[in-house]
């Protein structure tokens, strides 16, 4: 539908506005965030943006929706390592669902490399680096217990949603 090198026309834009003020209102307004954890169902209009527009642009889009939603609805102070957590994930949901049928493994392996690389691993890293917090068991206790309950959760969430999107007819009108 669209790469890096295709230009955006306003129809284009306006999808991809919809889908960062979905992002926007799922992660901020609907979230649970405390400053340690947070629990959103931001990644299904993610997903939607992977598969409309692709890595490029629905990183893009997803690291606007995280800048966006600092400037309006800021719950800690601004730390980039989010806005790039924001930008890989919205990459890989591009990576994983762009011109591609969604199927139970891209969807648990999507959840799954962006459970480890950001949930597990980058988060941390910028909560350790913000906050000095102790990489303890107490820490990581919280942060396990999120992944196994949210893995399966994000799969089957994803894979429904996914197969419900009308993408075909979508890829058709867009491309």
């Amino acid at each position: 539908m669209l790469t890096m090198k295709q230009k955006m026309d306003a129809h284009k834009i306006a999808l991809m506005g919809l889908l960062i003020a979905m992002t926007i209102v799922l992660s901020r307004i609907l979230g649970f965030e405390t400053t340690f954890l947070k629990i959103s169902f931001q990644f299904v209009p993610e997903m939607v943006m992977g598969m409309l527009f692709g890595p490029f642009w629905s990183g893009i889009g997803a690291g606007l929706a995280d800048v966006i939603g600092m400037g309006f609805f800021a719950k800690a102070p601004y730390f980039p390592g989010f806005t790039l957590n924001a930008v890989i994930g919205g990459a890989l949901y591009g990576w994983f669902f762009y011109r591609k049928e969604v199927k139970w493994q891209s969807a648990f392996l999507v959840t799954l490399i962006n459970t480890l690389l950001i949930t597990l691993l980058l988060t941390p890293l910028w909560l350790n680096m913000m906050y000095q917090v102790p990489l303890n068991w107490a820490f990581w206790s919280t942060r396990l217990l999120k992944a196994v309950i949210m893995l399966p959760v994000q799969t089957a969430l994803l894979y429904y949603v996914g197969r419900a999107v009308p993408y075909k007819r979508l890829a058709k009108r867009f491309a």
